[in-house]
């Protein structure tokens, strides 16, 4: 989804692999850090954007003539009349509609529009726009709105913004697709759905969870020259499957079962035989060496389906285990709450997802031994709030989750966060396909498999979310609708084999 240009900041071996992603406020640090050194105005930059605009919008619509441009009253709208000053120049037809007349700017803004109007452009009021014959655009430039959104948009603002949605022409946003919190990835309101995003100095956080998937569409950077000075933390880090890939090298010739770890997964209660299976088998696909499952009595064996994973009869030693799973199917019945309690204070390396994770808020205790794999509503039951004040900050809901509950959080869902207590990472692979049963298994799975193998747990967790998603991204190909989390298993045998 997003094009990267520059190098990401070393620190350690999954940082390198990694790209920053920062907030609304360290990219103004970053831009005034950047004046002060370079002894130049920020108007420089506002020049520079304006400029990679046009070039990206000939580039990407080459065909292109008629552009709409809307302006905001801010530095976003700056940019937009520097991109219209230079299109025209270049012998297009830009039409600049504004939300706030030019003379009641202040700043650069104000400076970029009256270099505008002085190389003989106009400018349309937006609410003039209706009454106004004029040809259909070729493309729309959204240049309303940047990283400043913090309240929900007035009245007139959301009415600009669904003309622009409404309009038959590709979108390009600004910097970010106006409507969108810059920092959580919601949208204050209406939300501008872009066809392409160019965003500068570095990727805002938001721009890739939440409602900022939709809004984004397709997104590059562009530094604009700006370089991060050391000792600047990121607020958060991107991952992805081909940037992590390295983290999977090939086995040793000399490897044997009992070198790659033994997982015990406790779950598939009546109705939810299935979740366990799913599991068991991506874990066996991840790469780990033993797998059993703990199942009620009466449950059928999944050896009938999966030949390889083993049961756990009456009696087996627990301490068999190296890595345990809770919560695949597991149940609320009175079988569901005695495996929490005999497993909950194991020590050894444990994954909770699903009813592990209800169980779990019923009985909260704070663990470092531990994988969490929330999706929003187990979030919301665990910290005891709503599932829309979840969504309303993610990064803020898998901090909150991390410090209560300790261990490595993953906050499943659109741009899925880890949390370790130090960093925050983001994967944005993935689909919409996966909205549908068994496919949290799976990631629980992936999770364990990869403790067994020896991961750490703050790279098991990485490495299984991007494994996870790049493999739904490969089995969408055949279509998102009707795709199966069965459909995900070859893929992710082939994606810890990165070498083949």
């Amino acid at each position: 989804m997003v094009q990267v240009f520059g190098d990401a900041i070393r620190k350690n071996e999954w940082e390198s692999l990694a790209q920053p992603l920062w907030r609304a406020e360290q990219i103004r640090s970053m831009e005034e850090r950047w004046a002060a050194r370079e002894g130049l105005p920020l108007y420089v930059l506002m020049e520079r954007a304006g400029a990679a605009l046009c070039n990206y919008a000939c580039h990407h619509w080459p065909e292109s003539r008629n552009w709409w441009i809307f302006v905001g009253p801010g530095n976003n709208g700056g940019d937009g009349y520097i991109l219209a000053r230079l299109a025209r120049r270049l012998g297009l037809e830009p039409l600049v509609i504004a939300c706030r007349a030019p003379d009641l700017l202040r700043g650069d803004a104000r400076r970029a529009a009256e270099e505008w109007l002085a190389a003989g452009g106009g400018v349309m009021m937006a609410e003039e726009l209706a009454q106004a014959p004029l040809p259909s655009p070729d493309l729309v430039i959204d240049a309303l709105l940047g990283t400043g959104v913090q309240l929900p948009l007035s009245l007139s603002m959301t009415k600009i913004v669904a003309t622009i949605n409404g309009l038959n022409a590709p979108v390009l946003a600004v910097d970010l697709p106006s409507g969108l919190n810059a920092d959580t990835g919601r949208a204050m309101g209406a939300l501008v759905r872009a066809t392409r995003t160019l965003t500068f100095i570095g990727i805002k956080q938001g721009m890739l969870t939440a409602d900022g998937v939709d809004g984004v569409g397709h997104l590059d950077w562009d530094p604009l020259g700006v370089t991060v000075e050391d000792g600047v933390t990121p607020a958060a880090w991107r991952i992805d499957y081909p940037r992590l890939k390295a983290l999977l090298p090939p086995r040793a010739r000399s490897a044997h079962k009992g070198r790659h770890g033994r997982v015990l997964l406790v779950g598939g209660n009546l109705g939810m035989q299935g979740a366990i299976l799913l599991a068991g088998q991506a874990c066996l696909r991840a790469g780990a060496g033993l797998v059993r499952l703990c199942q009620p009595p009466d449950a059928p064996p999944a050896s009938l389906v999966q030949p390889e994973l083993m049961g756990c009869p009456d009696g087996m030693d627990e301490a068999w285990a190296s890595v345990r799973v809770l919560g695949p199917g597991l149940g609320q019945d009175e079988w569901a709450r005695a495996q929490f309690d005999r497993l909950i204070a194991t020590p050894d390396p444990l994954v909770l997802d699903a009813d592990g994770l209800n169980w779990l808020a019923q009985a909260p205790r704070h663990q470092d031994n531990w994988v969490l794999t929330p999706h929003p509503g187990e979030a919301a039951r665990l910290l005891g709030c709503t599932i829309a004040e979840v969504e309303g900050d993610r990064f803020a809901a898998v901090s909150r989750l991390q410090r209560r509950y300790g261990g490595v959080v993953l906050l499943k869902g659109a741009g899925s966060l880890i949390s370790d207590g130090r960093h925050i990472s983001l994967c944005d692979e993935g689909n919409p396909g996966m909205a549908s049963g068994g496919m949290g298994d799976l990631l629980s799975g992936i999770i364990a498999a990869l403790l067994a193998q020896g991961w750490p747990a703050g790279t098991a967790a990485r490495l299984g979310a991007v494994i996870h998603g790049e493999a739904a991204d490969l089995a969408a190909a055949e279509g998102e609708r009707g795709m199966l989390a069965s459909d995900l298993l070859p893929w992710i045998r082939r994606l810890v084999n990165p070498t083949l």
